[in-house]
């Protein structure tokens, strides 16, 4: 009750929207249009475009607000996969095969392993799941 009491003092310009859920979202669900609806919020919430496409933390119930640190970049290496791992420079390209010692998204540097070798690297996850080896 009190709640209600408060929204209608409050000014429309106050209102922001916030994004609920439409449905249970378990946890790995890669947020789509139809996965969020905005609603009347008291508390500016999250905007759908900074949303859609992201990849959700933890297990969002239906009608529940989705947060900006319930979201991450969706997950393009996991643990323990099988990876092309690649070393640039310049004209010379090197491509061989590693194991991921970490789980990531676009961008995000992790750990891998190098099968032929067996030395670890730190490398920067490529948009096509790829391994560029970090340079110093």
């Amino acid at each position: 009750m009190r709640l209600v009491l408060l929204l209608a003092l409050l000014p429309a310009a106050a209102l922001a929207d916030d994004l609920v859920a439409t449905r249970h979202l378990p946890a790995g669900t890669i947020l789509a249009a139809g996965d969020v609806a905005a609603t009347p919020s008291p508390r500016a919430g999250l905007a759908p475009a900074d949303a859609l496409g992201k990849q959700l933390r933890i297990a969002v119930y239906e009608g529940r607000p989705i947060s900006k640190g319930q979201l991450s970049t969706p997950t393009l290496v996991s643990r323990n996969q099988l990876v092309t791992l690649a070393y640039e420079n310049a004209a010379l390209r090197i491509e061989t095969e590693g194991r991921a010692l970490g789980a990531g998204g676009e961008g995000d540097l992790i750990r891998v392993m190098n099968l032929s070798s067996r030395a670890t690297l730190m490398a920067r996850i490529n948009a096509d799941g790829t391994l560029t080896v970090a340079q110093r």
